[in-house]
């Protein structure tokens, strides 16, 4: 996993007071929001630092409410639909926004929502964002333009830095050093432009200069200019970029969430169309050009992609006695630390080239739009020969056309996307939420993704990691009785119609979630909550060769509780329980945590102290850790030992922010940690992450 979240939030939560608003601020838990979102994830490569980018950039540029537009609002994952189309009636009927305050008198806006809603938004007469100046001078003037280094490492040794033992059959070693580097420079301004660039090297991996390897220096490159707002061009990328348009069916970028405890707003994605990418995952964007062109109520949009990506080309004899190239998929880790993995890196092309057309009515209430995409490779790609992999991709290309639709009548937000791929097959997604009073909020979804459906850059509502080989509904409530009260609760059923990796039948299962939220006052809360999941899971039979499937059922608790008793100290308390059962005997896992926080003028520190117990992998514990700036981290805890940290963080000059990380976990009873060669001899990992940002 790309490491980190928490520094973030608490870089976000200690400046909030300096920030200057027409409004109250109230304490905002931003730790408490991410957990409604995101729930107990255990998908290891989910990109979850692109969502808190993203909503960073909101939370330093705010957007100007009588600017926005109803997906820019929906990106935020704060009001839901009905409560954005409530507040553009209110615009028609009463004109722009004079102050803040006004939000009060939205009908559907209740206090818990403004108090999280006016963290990213703001109410400005337009003139006074007027500039108009050349696009250089303001990218020198603009005051939220920062270099960023970040340096860390795994104190301990290695086994793949260790020299090679004759004795052992395993002679691979990493061909670079254990340090991980990241430095990265960003320049922005809301609906203005973005300006950017981003080099990372991994632990393990070389920093050389090989044009013959394509390697100069840091091992992955990332820069993007995107302008907003020019003319008839409402946006404009170059370099990397990422897009996201309908519900994601075919074009989706990281900057989503999927089944949490927030059960409403994250259900249906926002339109935004055309994002930068900034981020350090080296496959999950494009790079090229794009540009959306207003033409009266409709947005069109036309891109183009041409990157290389790691492959694992092999060869293969065809019937004309001659030799062909091929891949069985994409490698996505990223990582180029063996001569193995150097090998893979960057050895297929791959380019993508499509459109959107957007309508959006005068009142914004309906919003539809078409894609159509083509994505070539320059080898086929051919898969192993697996029985689950039967309906896969084959070939070097596809092509993809949907549609995709959102519409608002009074309190209730349809919205769906349905596309086809090249095999003729069908993928659709379809779902509402609704206000059914001013305390009950409901959502529901439904998705079929046929088992031969293949679109590549799709990130659409479900279960699975791919929009293929699924379907399944999906219904979600909020509840809130009274002012300090909330309820959240979902259900999912979902099958799989025909066989998948470790599951050698077509299968289903459920999911359900059960939140409750208390917040007495402004610098107290709590809350508990139950989640459970049974799905297919193959199990070995001792009898024959044949495995067969059975109902791998796992649940989880978890109670937190957070009280803020002055404005220097801040106390967090966590406990959480799972258990796992597959046809076996029944296996359980705790993870118990004390967080205890401080914010003086200079200086901010949060630290960590906590055990775990688990029986095995399967019960292993997720737990949110604050980290540096834009890092996320939630780490996977398994085996028995503790885990403490302390993150501190300075201003030794007014312009430079210092953040120093120290992790360490000990095992107990355990002579080793990890596997292959990240095995670490001993029962300790220490961590080290030290950042710097300079702001010009």
């Amino acid at each position: 996993m790309k490491p980190g979240i928490a520094t973030f939030l608490l870089v976000l939560c200690t400046w909030l007071p300096l920030q200057a608003q027409d409004y109250p601020r109230q304490t905002f838990d931003f730790d408490l929001f991410v957990q409604e979102l995101f729930a107990q994830q255990e998908d290891e490569n989910v990109p979850y630092e692109d969502f808190y980018e993203t909503l960073f950039q909101y939370f330093q540029r705010p957007i100007d409410l009588n600017r926005t537009t109803p997906e820019e609002l929906a990106s935020l994952y704060i009001l839901s639909r009905p409560q954005i189309a409530s507040f553009f009636r209110h615009i028609r009927e009463n004109g722009p926004l004079l102050s803040i305050y006004e939000l009060q008198a939205i009908p559907d806006f209740d206090l818990i929502t403004i108090y999280k809603l006016v963290y990213f938004v703001r109410v400005e007469d337009a003139g006074l964002n007027a500039d108009q100046r050349p696009l250089l001078q303001r990218i020198v003037g603009e005051d939220n333009n920062a270099l960023l280094l970040r340096y860390e490492r795994t104190l301990q040794q290695r086994r793949g830095y260790t020299t090679i033992d004759t004795t052992s059959r395993s002679t691979t070693r990493y061909l670079g050093s254990p340090d991980k580097v990241l430095m990265r420079y960003r320049v922005s301004h809301t609906r203005d432009y973005s300006l950017g660039f981003t080099a990372e090297k991994d632990a393990g991996e070389q920093f050389t200069w090989d044009p013959g390897t394509r390697r100069y220096g840091f091992d992955f490159y990332s820069a993007h200019l995107q302008l907003y707002n020019k003319g008839k061009f409402k946006t404009i990328a170059l370099g990397d970029y990422q897009l996201q348009f309908g519900q994601g069916l075919l074009l989706s970028s990281g900057y989503t969430v999927g089944k949490g405890s927030e059960t409403i707003t994250t259900v249906s994605r926002p339109n935004v169309g055309i994002r930068p990418y900034s981020s350090v995952l080296e496959h999950a964007f494009y790079r090229g050009a794009a540009a959306t062109y207003t033409l009266g109520r409709v947005d069109v949009t036309g891109f183009y992609s041409s990157k290389r990506v790691d492959a694992n080309l092999q060869t293969q004899l065809d019937t004309l006695d001659s030799f062909d190239d091929f891949f069985t998929g994409i490698q996505t880790t990223g990582f180029h630390r063996t001569p193995t993995e150097l090998a893979n890196r960057k050895r297929v092309r791959e380019q993508i080239i499509g459109g959107n057309a957007t309508y959006q009515s005068r009142n914004r209430t309906l919003l539809a739009g078409i894609t159509a995409m083509a994505t070539s490779y320059s080898s086929p790609i051919q898969k192993a020969g697996q029985p689950y992999q039967r309906f896969e991709f084959g070939g070097t290309v596809n092509y993809n056309i949907g549609a995709n639709y959102a519409y608002t009548w009074q309190n209730v937000y349809l919205f769906g996307e349905t596309a086809f791929s090249k095999s003729g097959s069908m993928g659709t997604v379809n779902g509402l939420t609704a206000n059914l009073s001013n305390k009950v909020e409901l959502a529901m979804l439904y998705r079929y993704y046929a088992r031969d459906f293949h679109t590549f850059y799709g990130n659409a509502f479900g279960e699975g990691t791919r929009n293929i080989n699924e379907q399944g509904l999906y219904t979600g409530i909020k509840i809130k009785p009274f002012a300090k009260w909330e309820l959240t609760a979902y259900y999912d059923r979902f099958r799989f119609p025909w066989l998948r990796y470790r599951v050698d039948a077509p299968s289903q299962g459920d999911e359900y979630l059960l939140r409750l939220l208390f917040r007495p006052t402004r610098q107290s809360s709590l809350y508990a909550q139950f989640r459970a999941e049974s799905k297919g899971r193959n199990v070995a039979n001792n009898l024959t060769s044949i495995d067969y499937v059975g109902q791998a059922n796992r649940k989880s608790y978890l109670l937190y509780y957070e009280f803020t008793p002055t404005p220097v100290v801040n106390l967090r308390s966590r406990v959480q329980f799972s258990t796992f059962e597959l046809e076996s005997p029944q296996t359980a896992g705790y993870f118990i945590s004390q967080d205890i926080n401080f914010n003086f003028s200079k200086v901010r520190l949060s630290t960590r102290y906590a055990i775990f117990d688990t029986d095995d992998y399967e019960t292993r514990q997720y737990a949110f850790e604050r980290d540096v700036l834009y890092a996320f981290s939630i780490p996977a805890f398994s085996g028995r030992g503790t885990r403490m940290y302390a993150l501190i963080q300075f201003r030794p000059m007014r312009r430079l922010d210092v953040w120093v990380k120290y992790a360490l976990t000990h095992y107990r009873n355990q002579r080793t940690i990890g596997s292959g060669l990240e095995t670490i001899e001993g029962p300790r990992r220490s961590d080290i992450r030290v950042q710097t940002r300079y702001r010009f």
